[in-house]
C-alpha cells in the first residue's frame, strides 16, 4: 500500500510539471502556485509618480487606472542612489541593485583606461542588423551583473524567452540583459525601423522584416494635435510660454505639430521619437512581439521589457509642465491600455504578471521655478572647468592635473600627481575645499571618503551607492536644490532629490496582491520581488530586497 502510495505522489508532481510551480508549506499544509506565462517589465523614461495622481482624472479606465485599481502601488518608491538617469535606471530595475554594484554609472562616461567617453550600451566588437548604419553596434557588455531576466533563462536552461524593446538602445537592452533571445530599438534618421545587433542574431526575424516593411513609422509622420480640447488640460502650464524648447522650422512651441513637414529639419523619423508616437510605435512593435515571438504560449516563463521613452525625449524640450508632456501621458495611458488588451487576447488574463515604473524623475524648468520665486538656476560647467583648472595650476604649478570633469565628477591625472611628487588623497581633498565655496555647489565628496566610509543615511549614501570605485571619478560634488546643467528651456533630471528619485512602482496581474503602501520601497527591490514570484535566483549583485506585501501569499 505504502508503494502505491508513493508512486502516485511521484506522478501527480510530475503531472504539476515542477518547472511551473512553486511548493510552499505553511502549518504541513502543501500549497501549489502556478507561475505566470509571461513577466512584462514597463519602464516609463523621465515618469515622476505626480503623473499618476495630476493626470489622473484624465485617464481612461483601461490602462495607469487598470493597473492601480486592480494591482499593487507603491507610492513612496524611490532611486536609492545618484545619478538619476536613463543608463543606470534601466539597469538598477532589472539588476535589483546600483551603480556601485552593476557599473552602469551613466550614459555615457569618461573611461579611465582609454581615457575616453564610453557608451553604457556602445560595442564597436559587434555588427548592426537590419541597418548598415553604426546605430546597431550595441551589446550589454558594460553592464557588469546579470538581471532577473538573466536569471530566469538560467532557471528554465534557456528555454524561457527574452525580448527587449525600446526606441532607446539602451532602454531595450540593459533591461533584457546578457542572455536575451534578442533586443530591439528605433533607429530613426532617413529609415524608420527596428534594429538589432549581432550580440544577439545574425538577421532580423521575419516578424521583423514584416513590421518594418508596413510603413509604420511612416504613418506617425502626421499632425500632433491634443487628444482632448486643449483648454480641459488644466493639470498643466500654458501652451505659449518661454519654458519650452521646440522644434527646429516652428517658430513657437505650440499645438499643432505638423510632424511631416517638420521632421525635415529635425533629423527625419528621429522626430517621432520626441513626441506620443514614439510610445505607440513601441506599443505597436511590443504587441507584434508577442505574437512573433509566441511569448507567454509554453510552460517556460517568457519576459519581455519594455521601455516607452519618448516620454523623456519630450520632457527635455517641453519640461513637465507643459501641455505636451500632458497630451504625452494622456496618450501613453491609451498605449498601455492597447498592450494590456493585447495581452489579455494573446496569453490570457490571469496569466501574465507585469510591474511598471520609470527610470528616473525630471526638475521643474528652473526658469519657471524662478518666475514663481522658488529658489532655482543654472550652473555653467564650463566656466566651472575653466576656474577650477586655473586654481590647480596655481596651486601646484603643474599643468594637466584634472583630466576630465564630467557628470558632476571630477577625473584627476594620476601619473601627473604621482610624477609632481603629489599626494592623491590630499589633491582630492584640496579640490573638495575649493570647489564647495563655488556659486551653486551645495556638496562635494573625495572618491577616498566614498571608499573608506560607510554612509548609511542622506546624500552621501545615495552618492556612495552610485559610486563605483574603478568607473567613478575622484571627487564628487552636487548642485544646490533645482540648479541645473542644461539650457534655459525643457526639463532634466540626475540629482538626489525628490523630483528625480520619487517614480512611479506598480505591480498587476498573476500572483499580485491589489492593494497600496506609503512604505518606503526602492528601485532595487524590483527584480527580487519578481525573481521570488517566480521562484528563481536573484540576480546575482542583487542588494534590493523583496517586496512581501506585493506578492500573494
Amino acid at each position: 500500500m505504502r508503494a502505491i502510495v508513493s508512486l502516485f505522489f511521484i506522478c501527480f508532481l510530475l503531472s504539476c510539471k515542477a518547472q511551473k510551480t512553486v511548493v510552499t508549506s505553511d502549518n504541513n499544509t502543501t500549497v501549489m502556485h502556478s507561475k505566470p506565462k509571461l513577466v512584462i517589465g514597463i519602464v516609463v523614461d523621465q515618469m515622476r509618480y505626480d503623473y499618476l495622481t495630476r493626470f489622473y482624472n484624465k485617464y481612461g479606465e483601461g490602462g495607469f487606472k487598470r493597473l492601480i485599481t486592480q494591482g499593487f502601488n507603491c507610492k513612496n518608491n524611490h532611486f536609492n542612489y545618484v545619478p538619476t538617469y536613463t543608463g543606470p535606471g534601466h539597469a538598477s530595475i532589472y539588476s535589483g541593485t546600483t551603480p556601485k554594484m552593476h557599473g552602469i554609472i551613466s550614459n555615457n562616461w569618461y573611461d579611465k583606461v582609454s581615457d575616453s567617453y564610453v557608451y553604457c550600451a556602445g560595442d564597436t566588437t559587434v555588427q548592426s542588423v537590419g541597418t548598415s548604419h553604426k546605430a546597431g553596434q550595441m551589446s550589454p557588455h558594460r553592464l557588469k551583473t546579470t538581471s532577473f531576466a538573466d536569471q530566469n533563462r538560467l532557471f528554465t536552461q534557456m528555454k524561457g524567452k527574452t525580448i527587449g524593446i525600446s526606441v532607446k538602445d539602451r532602454g531595450a537592452i540593459l533591461p533584457a540583459g546578457h542572455t536575451a533571445n534578442a533586443a530591439y530599438w528605433f533607429h530613426g534618421a532617413d529609415q524608420g525601423r527596428f534594429i538589432s545587433s549581432t550580440y544577439y542574431l545574425e538577421a532580423l526575424p521575419s516578424w521583423v522584416n514584416d513590421f518594418n516593411n508596413n510603413a509604420v513609422a511612416e504613418s506617425y509622420l502626421k499632425e500632433w494635435n491634443t487628444l482632448y480640447d486643449i483648454n480641459t488640460y488644466i493639470e498643466s502650464g500654458s501652451d505659449f510660454n518661454t519654458f519650452e524648447g521646440g522644434f527646429k522650422g516652428k517658430e513657437t512651441a505650440t499645438f499643432p505639430y505638423d510632424l511631416k513637414a517638420l521632421s525635415k529639419e529635425n533629423r527625419g523619423y528621429d522626430i517621432i521619437k520626441a513626441t506620443p508616437y514614439g510610445n505607440s510605435i513601441v506599443a505597436d512593435f511590443a504587441i507584434a512581439a508577442i505574437a512573433g515571438e509566441q511569448l507567454g504560449q509554453d510552460d517556460f516563463t517568457d519576459v519581455l521589457t519594455v521601455s516607452f521613452s519618448s516620454t523623456d525625449y519630450v520632457g527635455h524640450n517641453f519640461g513637465v509642465n507643459s501641455k505636451e508632456v500632458q497630451d504625452t501621458y494622456l496618450r501613453l495611458d491609451k498605449d498601455i491600455e492597447r498592450l494590456l488588451t493585447a495581452l489579455d487576447d494573446k496569453v490570457g488574463q490571469g496569466n501574465y504578471t507585469l510591474f511598471l515604473s520609470s527610470d528616473h524623475g525630471a526638475v521643474e524648468v528652473p526658469s519657471y521655478l524662478q518666475s514663481v520665486k522658488i529658489p532655482a538656476g543654472y550652473f555653467d560647467t564650463d566656466d566651472f572647468k575653466n576656474r577650477l583648472n586655473e586654481t590647480m595650476i596655481f596651486n601646484h604649478k603643474a599643468e594637466k592635473l584634472i583630466k576630465n570633469i564630467s557628470n558632476n565628477q571630477v577625473f584627476l591625472d594620476r601619473k601627473v600627481i604621482k610624477d609632481y611628487g603629489l599626494n592623491l588623497a590630499q589633491v582630492q581633498q584640496e579640490i573638495v575645499n575649493t570647489v564647495i565655496d563655488y556659486p551653486s555647489i551645495n556638496k562635494a565628496y573625495t572618491a577616498t571618503s566614498m571608499s573608506n566610509t560607510e554612509f548609511s543615511n542622506g546624500i552621501e549614501s545615495l552618492l556612495q551607492k552610485g559610486y563605483n570605485q574603478k568607473r567613478s571619478g575622484d571627487v564628487l560634488f552636487v548642485l544646490d536644490p533645482a540648479v541645473i546643467s542644461y539650457s534655459k528651456t525643457g526639463s532634466t533630471h540626475g540629482s538626489a532629490l525628490n523630483y528625480d528619485t520619487h517614480v512611479p512602482l506598480l505591480f498587476y496581474g498573476k500572483g499580485i496582491q491589489k492593494g497600496s503602501t506609503l512604505q518606503h520601497t526602492t528601485i532595487p527591490d524590483i527584480a527580487p520581488t519578481m525573481s521570488a514570484l517566480l521562484g528563481i535566483s536573484f540576480p546575482n549583485g542583487a542588494t534590493g530586497k523583496p517586496l512581501e506585501f506585493v506578492i500573494q501569499k
